[in-house]
């Protein structure tokens, strides 16, 4: 059985690096390429995966249809969580996460995914300037080969 525990040794083991998979309104597929990780939901305390995202196609696919997708693979070993996605950023206002709390979940999916900072006052003022969006996927499907 597959566990959140694998989707984080296979994403170490490549930087953290996976596909995201949203639905179009025309109902294809829409993928990238995104450093993810496994992080505790600010609000619930639950597990999750998080990624940031900034990118029109992935944020209007997933404010209309929350499904998702997440793929992490290292060689030939992968793990994929399916779920919804929840959004917290300054277009997708959360009530139970103020200005601060976003400015820190921001820094919890980057470290989650594998980032640091040695300058975390120009990290914040980049994520703010460019309107970063936090996306927190409860995974309802795991698996992998």
């Amino acid at each position: 059985m597959t566990t959140l525990q694998d989707i984080v040794d296979i994403g170490r083991s490549d930087q953290y690096l996976a596909v995201v998979s949203t639905l179009r309104a025309d109902a294809t597929i829409q993928s990238s390429v995104v450093n993810a990780g496994v992080l505790a939901h600010p609000i619930t305390g639950s597990d999750v995966i998080g990624f940031v995202t900034y990118g029109r196609a992935k944020l209007s696919n997933l404010r209309s249809r929350p499904q998702v997708s997440i793929t992490f693979r290292s060689g030939w070993q992968w793990a994929t969580a399916e779920g919804r996605a929840e959004l917290v950023g300054t277009g997708d206002v959360n009530p139970h996460i103020d200005a601060d709390g976003l400015r820190l979940l921001l820094r919890a999916v980057f470290t989650a995914a594998g980032g640091s900072h040695d300058d975390w006052d120009a990290y914040d003022r980049t994520m703010a300037e460019q309107g970063r969006t936090a996306v927190l996927v409860t995974p309802g499907r795991l698996y992998s080969n």
